[in-house]
């Protein structure tokens, strides 16, 4: 390794201690490394361009803008309604409705802010008044919310497939079960915990009782109210695995069928929120625009200096089993989320690993699973969590009261989820060989 990459990552690290914004954190360090080393400047024009010239780029600023006006179209009040319905009576059923709602919001949005966004000032106050103390209710919010990275479209695994280069319809396929295992673990702790958080001295409202043949009409009209909704990731899968459209068709289509259903069937989308829409898409996919280039420049420079071969090359040598090797890159993956966004995690980490999970024999939609529920993890992991921030000022309750509640469906479903992914590759490669087959998936 290069004095002039020591540096670079010296000042990396120097510059995320002193919370530097990472773009031009990436685009410093890269420079200064560059200049130390007497190696020419336009490596990083050239690196940037090329970085954004990519089709992927198209879908990522597509789904970004489709989850902002489903946001912004009253789709949440009609999935909560639905979500309501079909779980709202059993134990711990009306925090069971946010986790259900998170599930349906987590397709539409493919993100886990925009799911916080809509869901906490609609479910925080009602269940408040149900007996639900807030900060748990808002924790468990902040928890599904890392769903949106899961369950397809999502954009994190755009992302990887941009870095990866990989089959995006098969990364898409390769988190949905480990999304629904994360749901499925969520329902059961908030069935065993939830009555610890309910007090029914502060319930001004009692949940609804009605007999089963009312429930079932209730259901079958919210069904019927909240099915333009559900009709947005189907659209989106169905075209992708039709092989109707492209992701980047795909992504334009989901953008066209919110802005319908949120005008002219829900009729909630009026020119305020769609400004509102755009302008937060815009500054959201400038956001991504720039840590990718500038994300891109810094990994290729550190892998042209060879610091991702000499990585693979330790660390095959310090660990013999392939299982050892896969714990200490999830170690490596958490730690960095506790302190950076996942779009910059997978832009720097993923070329530094590739060489490393190539000789140890993982494959790469395998890796790309792994990689995206790390950086899920990451969104709901202290000190520095996206979901924590948003949700507390969203809910009014302060960062200590919900730490202590996330760590619990962190610790006892997140991290067993991610082992789970991790050691038993069939959980995130089997479903994208049955639907795309064994070619498009390869060895697992």
């Amino acid at each position: 390794m290069t004095f002039g990459v020591l540096i670079a990552l010296a000042v990396f690290l120097l510059g995320i201690v002193l919370a530097v914004p990472l773009g031009w954190l990436f685009l410093a360090s890269t420079g200064i490394g560059l200049a130390v080393s007497g190696m020419p400047d336009t490596f990083i024009i050239g690196t940037f361009y090329h970085s954004l010239d990519s089709y992927v780029l198209m879908a990522i600023g597509f789904f970004v803008f489709a989850g902002s006006l489903i946001s912004e179209g009253g789709l949440a009040d009609r999935i909560v309604e639905f979500s309501y319905l079909l779980v709202g009576k059993v134990k711990g059923g009306m925090i069971l409705v946010g986790i259900i709602a998170t599930l349906f919001m987590s397709a539409l949005t493919g993100s886990s802010v925009p799911c916080i966004s809509a869901l906490i000032p609609l479910l925080v106050p009602r269940l408040e008044k149900y007996g639900y103390r807030k900060e748990y209710t808002t924790s468990v919010l902040c928890c599904s919310s890392f769903m949106g990275y899961l369950i397809p479209p999502s954009v994190p695994a755009l992302i990887y497939c941009l870095v990866a280069q990989q089959s995006v319809a098969a990364v898409f396929l390769s988190t949905v079960i480990p999304g629904l295992l994360l749901a499925l673990g969520y329902a059961v702790l908030n069935h065993a915990i939830s009555h610890r958080y309910y007090d029914p001295s502060m319930a001004e409202l009692a949940e609804e009782g009605m007999a089963f043949a009312e429930r079932l009409r209730r259901l079958r009209k919210a069904s019927m109210g909240a099915l333009p909704a559900l009709g947005c990731p189907i659209v989106i899968l169905v075209g992708i695995y039709g092989g109707i459209c492209t992701p980047n068709e795909a992504g334009a289509v989901a953008v066209v069928y919110c802005l319908l259903i949120g005008l002219f069937v829900y009729r909630k989308l009026k020119g305020p929120g769609l400004n509102r829409a755009i302008s937060s898409s815009l500054v959201s996919i400038g956001v991504i625009a720039l840590l990718i280039a500038a994300g891109t420049v810094l990994s290729r420079y550190l892998v042209r200096a060879g610091v991702a071969q000499n990585l693979a090359e330790w660390m095959l040598g310090m660990f013999e089993s392939r299982e050892l090797i896969l714990l200490s890159m999830n170690v490596f993956l958490l730690v960095m989320g506790m302190f950076v966004e996942a779009t910059p995690i997978l832009i720097l980490s993923v070329p530094l690993v590739l060489p490393l999970m190539m000789g140890a024999g993982v494959n790469m939609v395998h890796l790309g699973a792994i990689c995206i529920v790390n950086v899920g993890l990451g969104v709901i992991t202290p000190p520095f969590a996206m979901s924590i921030f948003v949700g507390t000022r969203l809910s009014g309750c302060t960062y200590q009261e919900v730490i202590p509640i996330m760590l619990k469906y962190l610790f006892y479903v997140g991290i067993p989820v991610l082992l789970l992914t991790t050691y038993i590759p069939a959980l995130s490669c089997w479903l994208p060989a049955l639907v795309l087959g064994d070619k498009a998936v390869g060895a697992w």
